[in-house]
């Protein structure tokens, strides 16, 4: 019988993450690659992949980077296949690439909708796609993380953020993740949901300037917004053979925001 450090560790697996070069993507390689696992981070930015890379391997974790923006279709099969070159197969992938907007409903811009569906949905199903059919399908085992959000849970309260299409964007993430565990079970592939409440990063900087991360703590039931290592032990969870049987499900990380 195998212990829990055992169950847990990453020794031996590959990981592709996007949106991996800042916040929470570069917290979730990180995470992976102390459990032992090789990771493969894109971005759009070389240069933040280089910083990614740099610090990645400072923590004695093997990391590669590959330069790519998901919200153009053509982009997915070299992501893949640059991957594959660095890491041989793709054991664990994490998508996480996302994008957000702010308007009002009624004066949402078509082209803005457009951009973050186009990211925050169909990238995910393309490479999550191209990465079943190139190395997880046919090996039979793989393990899928897709990061939701809480926004994807419920509304938004009258007079806070206006982000109809993130929402309704993160709310798919949820059900892709459901229907597709459900499909892919047969072939070994655990596939799961994280979904962040607030965190500081670049994507959230603009609601947390406005509402004040002060009052967003202080309607947290564990009066504090998301650290640097508070995605760290539900990814692995999810990455690990410690969450083998566990799949279809989104996992609210919080502090309790989705459960009052």
């Amino acid at each position: 019988m195998r212990t829990t450090q055992d169950l847990f560790s990453l020794k031996g697996k590959t990981a592709l993450v996007t949106g991996g070069s800042r916040g929470l993507g570069l917290q979730m390689a990180l995470a992976l690659g102390e459990q032992g696992a090789k990771v493969v981070i894109s971005a759009r930015k070389q240069a933040e992949l280089d910083e990614a890379v740099a610090t990645l391997r400072e923590h004695g974790i093997e990391a590669h980077a590959i330069a790519a923006d998901l919200g153009r279709e053509e982009a997915v099969e070299p992501l893949v296949d640059g991957a594959m070159a660095h890491l041989g197969q793709i054991d664990i992938l994490i998508n996480n690439a996302g994008a957000t907007w702010g308007a009002a409903a009624e004066e949402y811009p078509v082209e803005a909708w457009d951009k973050v569906m186009n990211l925050n949905v169909r990238s995910i199903f393309l490479l999550s796609q191209a990465v079943g059919r190139k190395s997880m399908i046919p090996r039979r085992t793989g393990r899928i993380i897709n990061i939701a959000s809480i926004a994807g849970m419920a509304g938004n309260a009258p007079g806070t953020m206006k982000t109809i299409a993130y929402n309704t964007s993160k709310a798919a993430v949820i059900n892709f993740t459901r229907t597709l565990a459900g499909e892919w079970g047969e072939y070994g592939i655990n596939v799961n949901a994280l979904a962040p409440g607030f965190f500081p990063s670049k994507m959230s900087a603009g609601v947390l300037k406005s509402i004040g991360e002060e009052k967003l703590a202080a309607e947290t039931p564990l009066h504090r917004l998301g650290g640097d290592e508070d995605l760290k032990g539900a990814v692995v969870l999810f990455a690990s053979d410690a969450g083998r049987h566990i799949t279809g499900q989104t996992l609210a990380v919080d502090g309790g925001v989705s459960a009052v």
